[in-house]
């Protein structure tokens, strides 16, 4: 069982996307990334978020440029947390991925983090799942912890660099 889906329209998006992929492994936790098109797939799409609920997926990640519709729709078909992660591609350089992802109606809520933050997006799914994973949440607490150690030890390192 996946406990994360991670759905992507296109694969020209796999190389922003793949920072996702590599955070939840590096936590040890279950996923499947899937090429799919809201406008171009979507009766494939649909099919694969219901197998994906049946299967036990607990969060899904959604990420697309220009018009970004991909994690409205998702979040359309689930009343599981939906991730949007916008993509930047095209004349607006994601901008335009930003707005269609962020401005969604009320009811259907799509938590959004910026663009081609494909980390952030795992780090809030992670999140998610550690509110009823206490070992998870452990293993968050302690990669904040290393992640400030390396900034203590840059300022170190700049303090004894200072003339």
């Amino acid at each position: 069982m996946s406990r994360v889906f991670i759905v992507m329209g296109s694969d020209s998006d796999w190389p922003k996307v793949k920072a996702a992929a590599e955070t939840i492994k590096k936590f040890e936790v279950s996923y499947v990334a899937r090429v799919l098109s809201a406008h171009r797939t979507p009766a494939a799409l649909e099919e694969a978020l219901k197998e994906a609920e049946d299967s036990g997926v607990e969060v899904f990640i959604a990420a697309a440029g220009q018009a970004a519709h991909l994690a409205g729709v998702v979040a359309s078909h689930t009343t599981k947390p939906v991730i949007g992660l916008p993509i930047a591609n095209g004349a607006l350089a994601g901008q335009d991925s930003l707005y269609s992802t962020v401005m969604m109606p009320p009811g259907v809520p799509v938590a959004t983090v910026g663009i081609d933050n494909s980390t952030n997006a795992a780090l809030l799914a992670l999140q998610i799942l550690a509110v009823a994973d206490k070992g998870l949440a452990n293993q968050l607490k302690k990669h904040r912890l290393d992640m400030g150690d390396k900034v203590k030890a840059k300022d170190a390192k700049i303090q004894k660099d200072l003339p």
